[in-house]
């Protein structure tokens, strides 16, 4: 090696087979874990295989949550499991669609820039893929590994275009600087009572095809794979039996990291890309880990949403609950509450036994007057609450109707043609017409009031959030909501935009405009999340304390 020159940069490539869903995500995290644990600066990113140029726009019942980042892009669910499992803040070119690249390919067209080429998809669109690859290297500290999570599974007409793309990265970047990981299924048959290995069998086949012979073999499964089985993978997929990793499942994704790391697979990485790091320590993650899966305590909060059926939807706050247990010594056990059902029975019959309750965001009017009943029923209950973007201006609605006396308060997102919009279109949305990529999006500062909830959890006065909205709290109805006792305990810097509504003299009730669960992390909860969980063991405590009294009253009566 020549004195001074720049090491080459290691390129991770996992591809999905046999079924979707299998979870190459989280594959991917874990392996980012590992190697960063080792002292490796490694960078993740998810190439998505659809036309839409981002999720903002899809429903989400077709691709659950859409994870917002601090510059704005409306990202992949599994950008937030990357933030969370290797702690860095990713970008626009950690996301890449199919919808960019061919924008971006056309927009070089138009402008004349292939000098009167035929663009075709190569070398022009596999090019342009290559470039957004190289790009997640190109950050300000410097990267040794790129880990590149390709969507779909293979066999996608829509994925072949990145599959080539990568096939070509392994020549261009040259032997040693490519690991291809294949995820598989290896479905076990209850009547056969075994293992079947042919779907992997089919899948890497059909991956060769392509060719791309993968290195390591990701093999998901309910059942351990035994020697006989790893053989057999081994010997018709054409890798060594070390490469053939179980993938088993666990009683929490945290968990991920340390099965491949029994598994050899950080130790394989390392040998096949002959990389220099130091030795592994998951002692922290370790910790995490126990902590999870024992914990002392147990609290059950209410998740009322329109999207219950589809956990995904709630990704990250789903696992913002737990890291929030983590730091409460706390395992919390969600209740899924469907905001139609509670505006059809009566939120008594679903809210009565939870320890606090938090409205998610979302739009459209679907479920909307469940959600300000629920509210009701918590405010009045002294039930710990916790709105998030809808869920604070559901909370506002509720606060005007009924303690403000404006019983038509609406939204002007829900009725048009409201009289009192205490909730109501941006400024500076009201000319845009386009839908995807235009709402107030990314991380924004706040300054908190003194003395407030959000101010002692944060335990400072500025803090920065990221945004996914359109509408916002009304400024015309600042002062009436004030002197009915609602306090605005978080304001843009500016003064013009509230961002966060608390009601003093309940035990915990805090609104917030943006979303907080897209910042958590296992091994450092959400502020407000770890005080809300925290508030809810509380009440669950004095209603364990009321119920007590009570049953020693009706024993000496007796």
């Amino acid at each position: 090696m020549i004195q001074n020159e720049k090491p080459a940069i290691k390129y991770i490539f996992i591809t999905g087979g046999v079924t979707s869903s299998l979870g190459k995500g989280i594959a991917a995290s874990s392996l980012g874990l590992l190697l960063k644990c080792r002292g490796l600066r490694v960078m993740l990113q998810k190439l998505d295989p659809y036309i839409n140029v981002d999720p903002g726009t899809m429903n989400p019942y077709q691709h659950g949550e859409v994870y917002v980042l601090n510059d704005g892009s409306e990202t992949d669910l599994d950008l937030g499991h990357y933030e969370r499992f290797i702690g860095v803040n990713l970008s626009s070119v950690n996301n890449v669609t199919s919808g960019q690249v061919y924008e971006r390919v056309i927009t070089r067209e138009r402008r004349g820039d292939y000098l009167g080429a035929t663009v075709q998809v190569i070398p022009h669109i596999t090019n342009e893929i290559k470039t957004r690859i190289r790009m997640a290297s190109e950050v300000k500290d410097g990267v040794d590994v790129v880990i590149t999570e390709i969507g779909g599974t293979v066999g996608d007409i829509e994925s072949l275009p990145f599959l080539e793309a990568i096939r070509q990265m392994g020549i261009d970047e040259g032997r040693g600087n490519v690991l291809f990981i294949h995820l598989t299924y290896v479905p076990y048959l209850k009547a056969a009572e075994e293992l079947k290995t042919k779907p992997t069998q089919h899948s890497v086949k059909a991956l060769r095809e392509i060719g791309i012979q993968p290195d390591i073999l990701l093999c998901r499964s309910q059942k351990e794979l035994t020697k006989d089985v790893k053989n057999k993978i081994a010997l018709f997929c054409n890798v060594p039996p070390e490469a053939v990793i179980e993938d088993l499942d666990c009683d929490t994704i945290y968990e991920v990291p340390l099965l491949f790391h029994d598994e050899m697979l950080d130790n394989l990485v390392i040998h096949y890309l002959n990389l220099w790091c130091k030795d592994l320590d998951l002692s922290e993650w370790e910790k995490i880990v126990h902590r999870i899966k024992n914990p002392s305590k147990e609290a059950t909060i209410g998740i009322c949403g329109k999207y219950i059926h589809i956990k995904d939807a709630y990704k990250s706050i789903i696992e913002s609950f737990v890291h929030a247990g983590i730091e409460n010594d706390c395992r919390v056990n969600i209740e899924w509450i469907s905001s139609e059902d509670v505006k059809k029975y009566g939120p008594e019959k679903y809210l009565k036994d939870i320890d606090g309750l938090l409205i998610p965001g979302g739009f459209g009017e679907r479920g909307i007057e469940g959600k300000i009943e629920a509210v009701q029923y918590v405010r009045e209950n002294m039930i710990p609450f916790f709105g998030i973007c809808l869920g604070m201006q559901c909370a506002t609605i509720e606060y005007a109707r009924n303690v403000c006396s404006i019983p038509d308060a609406n939204s002007l997102e829900f009725d048009q043609t409201t009289a009192n919009p205490v909730i109501h279109l941006m400024e500076d949305q009201k000319k845009i017409t386009q839908k995807g990529g235009t709402m107030r999006l990314g991380a924004y500062p706040c300054i908190l009031k003194p003395d407030t909830i959000a101010a002692k959890a944060y335990g400072v006065d500025e803090i920065s959030e990221r945004h996914r909205h359109r509408y916002e709290f009304n400024n015309e109805f600042r002062e009436i909501l004030k002197n009915e006792g609602m306090s605005l305990s978080g304001v843009s810097p500016d003064g013009s935009l509230v961002e966060i509504i608390e009601v003093p003299g309940h035990p915990w009730y805090l609104g917030v405009q943006f979303h907080p669960e897209l910042q958590s992390r296992p091994d450092k909860a959400h502020p407000l999340f770890r005080e809300f969980v925290k508030a809810g063991l509380e009440y669950r405590e004095r209603q364990s304390g009321s119920k007590s009294k009570k049953s020693e009253k009706v024993k000496s009566v007796e």
